[in-house]
């Protein structure tokens, strides 16, 4: 009996052993980002990705920059303080200036164009930057909604000369104020808190957002019509350490890889439907919503560009292969 107790007991110690060392043999991901926890594309990494990773994998996100403030993510991956975040293109930038092509006007031209591109050789080539350059790897991108133009006036605008000295709020900085120049109109900055007011009171003309930001802020109040330019789309990119990835196995990266696909898929779906919607939306409040020429604004938009000193980092002949998807 004595036996037979001390070897159930070995039995049991042997278990509890080999359950810990299961335990600590998952991977540990430390996900920092700055969107709020409620948004779809903070949804879809709580919900979809960290459920399809399965028992491998122990994901810890942290929304609202609780963990780390905005602007040190990369180097906290770098770092290895972090394992995993979602960065826009212009936080790489800061150190790979070659990912500045993704920020300018009519580059990405909508979700579609953004899923085609890093589909395709453009997008192995960027992975390729961010991993040997800067020691991350790009599992996807997240689709945060696309600008469009919100002005006051019943006046029609269809080209960039009918912008011609349009008093235009975008934000503050030098490639901000390069964009609303690259549209034809006269770039001002206002602080996105003043916005509405700026609005109201005739100091700025109109302004440019997402619809979803246009109906948070109430800018509709103020003005008479939204064109839908689609003059920049804005994106963040899931990144995962490269100290991580060449660790994975290969079923694991598979694993993560499917896991990405399938989070970044249903949150850019969640955006594009809330977008059909407030067209509706902002035609009900009264607001006209019209497309101008597309063609127009981007020929234009890509010359100034092309013309400038904020084209200079763009590897050669990216531009011409994104176009052409």
């Amino acid at each position: 009996m004595i036996y037979k107790s001390f070897r159930n007991m070995t039995a049991a110690a042997v278990a509890m052993v080999a359950f810990a060392g299961a335990a600590s043999a998952q991977v540990e991901l430390i996900f920092s980002d700055v969107n709020p926890a409620e948004v779809p594309r903070s949804k879809a990494m709580t919900d979809i990705f960290a459920e399809e990773l399965g028992d491998d994998f122990d994901f810890q996100p942290y929304f609202g920059a609780t963990l780390m403030k905005q602007g040190t993510e990369l180097i906290g991956l770098q770092r290895g303080n972090i394992q995993m975040a979602g960065l826009p293109p212009s936080d790489l930038a800061q150190q790979v200036p070659e990912f500045d092509i993704l920020g300018a006007a009519y580059v990405v031209r909508d979700q579609a164009h953004l899923k085609a591109i890093f589909d395709s050789e453009v997008g192995e080539e960027l992975k390729a930057l961010a991993r040997e350059e800067l020691g991350v790897e790009i599992l996807g991108t997240f689709y945060y909604g696309t600008r469009h133009l919100n002005l006051k006036g019943d006046a029609e605008y269809m080209t960039p000369a009918d912008l011609s000295g349009v008093k235009l709020r975008m934000p503050g900085g030098e490639s901000w104020q390069f964009l609303g120049k690259s549209l034809g109109a006269n770039p001002v900055p206002i602080p996105y808190t003043e916005l509405y007011t700026a609005l109201q009171s005739g100091v700025v003309d109109g302004q440019d957002n997402p619809l979803p930001n246009n109906r948070q802020m109430k800018f509709h109040e103020v003005t008479d019509q939204i064109v839908l330019t689609g003059h920049n789309v804005g994106f963040g990119m899931l990144l995962v350490s490269s100290m991580v990835w060449d660790e994975l196995s290969d079923e694991q990266k598979a694993t993560m890889q499917a896991a990405a696909d399938k989070a970044t898929a249903w949150s850019d779906q969640q955006y594009l439907d809330q977008e059909a919607e407030l067209v509706e939306f902002f035609e009900g409040e009264g607001l006209t919503v019209y497309e101008p020429d597309l063609e127009a604004f981007q020929t234009y938009a890509q010359e100034q560009y092309l013309n400038s000193p904020l084209s200079d980092s763009w590897p050669e002949g990216m531009l011409e292969a994104i176009n052409d998807l």
